[in-house]
C-alpha cells in the first residue's frame, strides 16, 4: 500500500486526482490521508468524489472513505474495463477535472471506453471542454492516446447541466514525448455564448482577433451560439498549431464586457507564445502522469507550477520513476523522466 500525504504541496484536489489516476493505471493500491488539508473546507467535495468514483467504476476497485467530506481514502484498483460509463456530478463541478482522473486508466482498458458525463463544461479554475478538445487531446494523440469528444450541451456556473461524451480507444503502451520548443504556424479559436445574445460571442472573437493582430498575429476564430443550456454563459479558447501547442482562455461573467473576455484570452495566449516552450503552464502539469507511464520523455513548460511539482511528487511515489527539473517554480522549466 502506497502512503500519500494529501497535504503535500498546495494540498488540493490535483494531488487526489493524480494519485487515483496513476493508481488505477498502474494497478497499485494507495492510501491518501489529510485530503485537501490546506483548503478552507477540507475533505472530499462532490467533484472530487465523482472523480474517484469514476476511476473506481472503471477498475472495479475496492475502497474505503469514498464519501463527502472524507479526509482519508483507501483505493485498491483492479484492471480497467472497457464499456459504457455514466457520471452525473450533480452540480456545475468541472467535467474536465473529473476526466483527469478517468482518462489515464481508461486508455489501458482491453477495449474501447465510452463515458457520458454531466456537469460544468466551462467553469472557473479548470480547463474548458474546448481546451480539452483542441490542446489536451492533440498533444496526447502524439503519445498514441486517442479519444473522440462529442459536446452535447454546455454547462456554466451555477446551473451546470453540461453533457459531454468521450470515446477512448485502448493503447498498449504510450509513446514517449519530447516537446521542448514552440513553432506557431497558425492560431485558431472558438468563442461561444449560450442563452445570451449572439453578439456576445461575436464581440469576444473580434476583440481577441484585434488584439492578436496588433501584436502581429492572425487568428481564425469560430463563433458558436446556442440556447441549448440550462443557464447563460460565454467564453473563448484560443490555441496555437504547429510544433508544440499552447492555449489561452477566458470566461464571461455578469458585468464583464465581452471585449475584455476576448482580450484576456489573447493576452494569455501571447504570454505562453512569448515563452517559446512546447507546452503552456496547464499542460505542463496535466502531461506528467502520461510522461511517467511512457518513460524516456522530456517537455518544456511555460511555467513550472505548484500543480506540476505536486503531480511529479505523486508520480514518483506511485511508479518509482524519477524526474529531473531544470528551472524554478514560476518560470519556464525543462522536465525530464527516464
Amino acid at each position: 500500500m502506497i502512503e500519500i500525504d494529501g497535504s503535500y504541496g498546495e494540498g488540493g484536489g490535483a494531488l487526489l486526482r493524480t494519485s487515483a489516476a496513476l493508481s488505477a493505471a498502474a494497478g497499485k493500491p494507495i492510501h491518501v490521508y489529510n485530503i485537501r488539508a490546506k483548503r478552507p473546507k477540507g475533505g472530499l467535495m462532490p467533484q472530487h468524489l465523482h472523480a474517484l468514483k469514476s476511476a473506481s467504476q472503471l477498475t472495479t476497485a475496492s475502497f474505503k472513505g469514498l464519501k463527502l467530506s472524507s479526509q482519508e481514502i483507501t483505493f485498491k484498483p483492479g484492471l480497467p474495463q472497457g464499456g459504457d460509463y455514466r457520471i452525473d456530478i450533480g452540480t456545475a463541478g468541472s467535467i474536465t477535472l473529473v476526466l483527469q482522473c478517468f482518462m489515464l486508466p481508461a486508455g489501458f482498458a482491453e477495449s474501447a471506453v465510452n463515458i457520458t458525463i454531466k456537469g460544468g463544461t466551462d467553469v472557473r479554475w479548470s480547463p474548458s471542454v474546448d481546451y480539452l478538445r483542441n490542446v489536451t487531446l492533440p498533444i496526447l494523440k502524439a503519445m498514441g492516446y486517442t479519444a473522440e469528444m462529442d459536446l452535447i450541451r454546455r454547462g456554466h456556473y451555477p446551473r451546470g447541466g453540461g453533457i459531454l461524451k468521450l470515446r477512448i480507444d485502448p493503447v498498449k503502451k504510450l509513446r514517449p514525448i519530447n516537446l521542448k520548443n514552440l513553432e506557431v504556424e497558425a492560431i485558431k479559436g472558438l468563442s461561444h455564448s449560450v442563452k445570451l445574445p449572439e453578439h456576445v460571442a461575436l464581440r469576444q472573437a473580434k476583440s481577441a482577433e484585434d488584439f492578436l493582430r496588433s501584436e502581429g498575429y492572425q487568428a481564425d476564430i469560430e463563433v458558436q451560439h446556442s440556447n441549448n443550456a440550462l443557464g447563460p454563459g460565454s467564453g473563448i479558447v484560443l490555441w496555437s498549431e504547429g510544433v508544440g501547442r499552447v492555449g489561452g482562455s477566458s470566461l464571461g461573467e455578469p458585468g464583464k464586457r465581452a471585449e475584455e473576455v476576448g482580450r484576456e484570452a489573447a493576452k494569455e495566449l501571447l504570454n505562453h507564445i512569448s515563452m517559446k516552450t512546447g507546452l503552456d503552464r496547464y499542460m505542463g502539469d496535466q502531461i506528467i502522469p502520461y510522461m511517467t507511464l511512457a518513460g524516456n520523455s522530456s517537455i518544456k513548460t511555460a511555467e513550472l507550477t505548484q500543480h506540476t511539482l505536486t503531480n511529479i511528487h505523486v508520480a514518483e511515489k506511485i511508479t518509482g520513476e524519477t524526474f529531473s527539473i531544470q528551472g524554478e517554480c514560476g518560470h519556464p522549466a525543462l522536465i525530464m523522466v527516464d
